[in-house]
């Protein structure tokens, strides 16, 4: 066992972080981490959901064994939240990999290790064939993965559960049993009480075969990702970081669309999608295209919903919304908010969710403005009410910020922004800039350069 977990392809001299649950496969890779490289460079992350009575005392052991070993130890409780028909299963193990996830970060951990065996890697595989999944379903859990914090490492992945039994026997382990591995309500519990010991009877060498399964569908995999990279750069946005061309997303076949199309979902950080949603996803962006109604189309998915704009797509946070041309219909008025300007750098207007920023500039710009302007009376921010108009060079005539919006190619749901007046006077408009009228670009004094940051954007 030792000599399994001490192949793992681990960093000299890091710490290692073992994800511990407490029952038979996790107190088995701890032991024998210990084993292979000291206590000093190991550390146990446990994390509970709550979901079972028993929760806390599950805590409690794994901390008791974790200090028999003398290796450090830290826990972390998650509240499981279901979004978009996700089982309870599943929002539970995306709630505990993202709390290892901060473990790792938090202790300065260089790869995590998951106790996950031959076993639960034939129910897997079985149970993404049994779901219609795609290649990257059935290559089910990979050997190493480097998206978290850490690399995951899965050391036992080869090893049945049988030699695990052997080795706990053997060191006088003691594990917890979870109660809910018994409960065939739940699919994988189904396949390994009721199915694989039938399998086992008449395909005795069927987890060989189904992991061989897995592995010629992870190359096929990477394959498929190489082909949808090549297709990014050809159809990424020349314009818009992270977003595609339309046109060009359409001149691809149908087959190499869907590929692209979830290569770029799971580059955006967003959940996976089916493969009959991203053929709808396709279906619709081509009526919008035949129609050439993109402006209007919308999206959802995963929190986030798919817009376009002047043959661009691209994914937007889900609460966006559709927030009306204030040019063409009524405006949604926020309270008006104002401040005395003392040399500020960050303004946060929670009812927009972002912060006007005024840094320190070196030299006149279009966003600048005199320190001295900014004082003259009090800064305030508005939502557009709907006619607003002003000049970005001082010499030009005023223009309507709908025509000057256009013009900067602002799609409509992203003009609901706080206007920034001086005193009664526009002084600022997100996307388009500086009002030369209330603010000549000559300067007299210090310069502040002005920006709109959302929330998620603040430096």
């Amino acid at each position: 066992m030792r000599a399994v977990v001490s192949d793992a392809r681990l960093p000299a001299e890091s710490l290692l972080a073992i994800a511990l649950s407490g029952g038979l496969d996790s107190t088995v890779l701890l032991d024998a981490a210990v084993g292979c490289f000291g206590a000093q460079r190991v550390i146990a992350f446990h994390v509970y959901h709550g979901l079972s009575p028993n929760a806390n005392a599950w805590a409690a052991h794994c901390e008791h064994f974790a200090a028999s070993l003398d290796v450090r130890y830290a826990a972390r409780h998650v509240d499981v939240a279901r979004t978009g028909g996700e089982s309870l299963e599943a929002a539970a193990r995306d709630a505990r990999y993202r709390a290892l996830d901060e473990l790792c970060d938090e202790h300065g951990a260089s790869a995590l290790l998951i106790a996950h065996h031959a076993d639960d890697q034939a129910e897997t595989v079985l149970l993404q064939l049994l779901r219609g999944a795609g290649v990257a379903g059935l290559a089910a859990m990979a050997p190493q993965r480097t998206d978290g914090a850490a690399p995951r490492l899965r050391p036992l992945l080869r090893l049945l559960r049988a030699p695990l039994e052997q080795y706990a026997h053997e060191r006088d382990l003691t594990w917890i049993d979870d109660e809910s591995n018994a409960d065939t309500r739940y699919s994988r519990n189904a396949l390994r009480h009721d199915v694989l010991p039938v399998l086992a009877v008449h395909f005795p060498g069927f987890r060989d075969a189904l992991a061989r399964t897995a592995s010629h569908a992870a190359s096929a995999q990477r394959l498929l990702d190489q082909l949808a990279r090549i297709d990014l750069e050809r159809v990424a946005s020349a314009d818009e970081q992270g977003a595609l061309a339309l046109d060009a997303l359409l001149a691809l076949d149908d087959e190499r669309a869907i590929n692209l199309m979830r290569h770029w979902i799971r580059a955006r950080g967003l959940q996976a999608a089916s493969t009959a949603r991203i053929a709808d996803m396709l279906r619709q962006l081509h009526d919008a295209a035949a129609a050439r109604g993109g402006h209007a189309l919308r999206i959802d998915h995963a929190g986030h919903c798919l817009r376009l704009y002047r043959n661009v797509l691209f994914w937007e946070p889900g609460d966006s919304g559709d927030a009306p041309d204030l040019d063409e219909g009524a405006s949604t008025p926020r309270t008006v908010m104002e401040l005395q300007w003392q040399g500020e750098e960050v303004w946060r207007l929670p009812q927009w969710r972002g912060s006007f920023v005024f840094e320190p500039a070196a030299a006149p710009a279009d966003d600048t403005v005199d320190e001295g302007v900014l004082r003259t009376a009090p800064l305030v921010a508005r939502s557009r009410a709907g006619g607003e108009r002003m000049r970005v060079v001082a010499q030009a005539p005023s223009r309507t910020l709908k025509n000057l919006f256009q013009e900067r190619g602002v799609p409509v749901w992203k003009r609901d922004v706080p206007l920034l007046f001086i005193g009664e006077a526009l002084l600022f408009v997100p996307h388009v800039g500086v009002n030369r009228e209330a603010a000549p670009s000559a300067a007299h004094g210090p310069l502040r350069r002005i920006s709109w940051r959302p929330d998620l954007l603040l430096t």
